[in-house]
């Protein structure tokens, strides 16, 4: 019996010993893999890989947490085993005990059968064990790589939309320095006066970079029909004091100063416009200025109000693209209505046409009613006749011939009705 108790004891002391490598082997294996996934992954994106390292070493943890568990468990299972083994060779002593001089071989067949059972079931148990640590293991991976390929399409959609951002970036770069020189502010309004002007009137209407008697020479002109006469059209953009307005980095007295140098501007502006462009006996009393951007336009309305009652008493109409849009899409219909009313005479000699075309119609019209009403009257004549000549063929057939001979005399009369 103390052989088999240190028997028994030697196979737990060896399964514990297994059961620790092989939570030593794994262990080992996450490390190793925990450190070819940093090494791979350190030389690109430094700053990303150290919050994917922490998910990794998260995932580390749960695992070597999820094999202590089932370690332990392990360790429960063995023990419990351990237990019911030492019971049932508690129960075998007492058996044996009691016939031992009977039955020394028998016992011991039956010693060497329950230990063989033993060993089959722990062994099974194991088996067991293992192959659900390598399911977790193999789940733990394939999540990890799930996880490691999301991560990579996510950078390489960061990178597309940080390339866009820089192409952007560079566009409105541009935009800055284009608006940012005074003549390319000049050619950008002159370009989006020339596209709404040809995009709204006709061709007839309108002529870019008119020459004046007086030698000035005005962006566009408008050429309505009298009394409005030939309206100058002129961009003006004032820019620079309307950005040092909105500078962050200014105090209070230097946006007051930008304010009041905006203002000047454009009363400058409009100062230019109604001595330059606006010609007694070649156009028309007044001129329009045209400001390219909708938020100056929308500054000089909202708050410098005496900047546009200046403006009106010079005769000069401040428009950004949208107003000038409208009063393009007026204009265009003024011209509209005047080439309507210069037809008027075509359209009364059509008209004229029309009526004695309709009343031609109205006459025929008429005659294919008589005639309809004719043709009417004749089919209900003919259905007249049609029914008596029945009538006569019924009689024929049931031998009413004889009876009454004097139908047969009317006869042709009737098909003269």
């Amino acid at each position: 019996m103390t052989e088999l108790a240190f028997a028994l004891a030697a196979v737990a002391i060896v399964l514990l010993a297994w059961i620790a490598s092989r939570q030593l082997a794994l262990r080992g294996k996450l490390e190793e893999i925990s450190r070819s996934l940093q090494q791979g992954l350190e030389d690109k994106h430094r700053g990303i890989l150290v919050d994917l390292h922490a998910g990794l070493a998260q995932q580390a943890d749960r695992v070597g947490t999820h094999l202590a568990d089932s370690g332990e468990r392990l360790r429960s299972a063995v023990a419990e085993e351990l237990r019911q083994t030492r019971d049932t060779l508690h129960a075998l002593q007492l058996a044996l005990a009691q016939d031992l001089g009977r039955s020394r071989e028998s016992m011991s067949e039956r010693l060497a059968d329950t230990t063989q059972a033993l060993t089959a079931k722990i062994g099974e148990h194991l088996e067991q064990i293992s192959g659900k640590v390598n399911e977790r293991l193999e789940e733990g991976f394939k999540k990890t790589n799930e996880t490691f390929v999301n991560v990579m399409q996510r950078l390489a959609t960061i990178d597309e939309a940080q390339k866009k951002i820089e192409g952007l970036t560079g566009s409105v770069v541009g935009l800055q320095e284009l608006l940012g020189d005074k003549k390319s502010r000049g050619a950008f309004g002159e370009v989006q006066l020339e596209a709404l002007v040809r995009n709204v009137m006709p061709a007839s209407a309108f002529e870019l970079q008119y020459t004046l008697s007086n030698g000035n020479r005005v962006d566009c002109v408008l050429k309505l029909p009298e009394p409005t006469g030939m309206v100058p059209v002129d961009s003006k953009f004032p820019l620079e004091n309307y950005h040092r307005m909105f500078e962050a980095e200014s105090n209070e007295a230097e946006r007051s100063a930008a304010q009041r140098q905006f203002r000047a501007d454009v009363k400058k502006h409009v100062d230019d416009i109604a001595e330059k462009y606006i010609v007694a006996g070649q156009t028309s009393d007044g001129a329009v200025m045209f400001v390219p951007a909708e938020a100056v336009f929308a500054e000089i309305h909202a708050y410098h109000g005496e900047v546009v009652d200046y403006a009106m008493a010079k005769r000069v109409w401040i428009v950004s693209p949208t107003t000038l849009m409208a009063v393009l899409n007026t204009a265009r219909a003024v011209l509209k209505d005047v080439e309507t009313r210069k037809q008027v005479h075509v359209i009364k000699d059509a008209l004229a046409r029309l009526a004695v075309e309709f009343s031609r119609f109205e006459d025929r019209m008429r005659d294919l009613a008589k005639h309809i009403r004719q043709a009417h009257d004749d089919v209900e004549k003919i259905q007249v006749t049609g029914g008596k000549i029945t009538q006569q063929f019924a009689r024929i057939e049931a031998a009413e011939v004889e009876e009454k001979p004097a139908n047969v005399v009317r006869l042709p009369e009737e098909r003269r009705q």
